[in-house]
């Protein structure tokens, strides 16, 4: 069986990163994809009624305004995105509440930049209100500031955050959904019978190369970004999953111990909490 030992280690993580990924949120029109984001949360919401603690890292705010106010692309100029980053914002928070509330969940939005987790006063401030926060059972939906991110400040991509946030609360596990099933030995979009890495041990120079290309139109990821979360995750002995965003019904399979997307797995020792 496919590395079945290497996944029996997930059934008993308990606080859980997720991080979505703008070209799950959206469609190619960069509005908003209803239907996906109900999914994500209807599992998201049983997850927590079975005990899990969830932090959600969210991309999509820059995308969801762009889209609301009919770009056909991401838009390139600084106020240009920041303006759209206030703007969805609003909308992926008016979403999640709306939709959590609907399972009798609450959520609590969190935005970082670069200088709070680099001063040390102000990261054990993040640290102490997300563990409040899952302390009162809430769920911190966590993303870039990006209304007031710049070059000095910003983090830049969202798989690196959550791999950041990921060590802040100590985390059990994270995930990452995108729209891709996990690492291939190939670009499965040029190469159609590319293989799925289904275990990565080492991040050595063959799989860094694996990181080429870009995100969405919308989004700022790539693989390169998710193999640099993975790198900081496995640096703090944090497993880290990249599974297909489509079908969030995969965490399951995922929390059951049954192998799915692409697993990262570091022999570094955890610190408890």
């Amino acid at each position: 069986m496919r590395h079945m030992s290497e996944y029996s280690v997930l059934p008993q993580a308990r606080r859980i990163v997720v991080k979505v990924g703008t070209s799950t949120l959206t469609h190619s029109t960069g509005m908003l994809n209803i239907r996906r984001v109900e999914g994500l949360v209807k599992v998201l919401a049983d997850l927590k009624n079975a005990g899990k603690e969830l932090v959600l890292v969210t991309s999509g705010a820059i995308g969801v305004g762009a889209g609301s106010l009919g770009m056909r692309q991401r838009p390139s100029d600084m106020p240009t995105k920041q303006a759209c980053a206030a703007l969805g914002q609003c909308e992926l928070m008016y979403l999640y509440d709306k939709y959590f509330s609907g399972y009798n969940h609450q959520v609590a939005q969190v935005l970082l930049t670069r200088d709070i987790i680099d001063v040390p006063l102000r990261k054990e401030n993040v640290c102490n209100t997300l563990r409040r926060l899952l302390e009162l059972s809430v769920i911190p939906v966590v993303n870039e500031n990006d209304t007031v991110s710049v070059d000095e400040i910003e983090i830049g991509d969202n798989d690196t955050l959550s791999a950041i946030v990921a060590s802040l609360v100590k985390a059990d596990l994270l995930v990452i959904l995108s729209d891709i099933d996990g690492l291939y030995e190939q670009n499965p979009r040029e190469h159609p019978d590319a293989r799925l890495i289904p275990l990565v041990r080492k991040l050595d120079e063959d799989i860094l190369a694996l990181g080429g290309g870009r995100g969405s139109e919308f989004g700022t990821g790539g693989m390169a970004t998710k193999l640099h979360a993975a790198s900081l995750c496995m640096e703090n002995g944090i497993p880290m999953a990249i599974l297909n965003g489509q079908d969030p019904n995969k965490l399951y399979g995922l929390l059951e111990g049954r192998p799915a997307g692409t697993l990262f797995l570091g022999d570094a020792p955890r610190s408890g909490r």
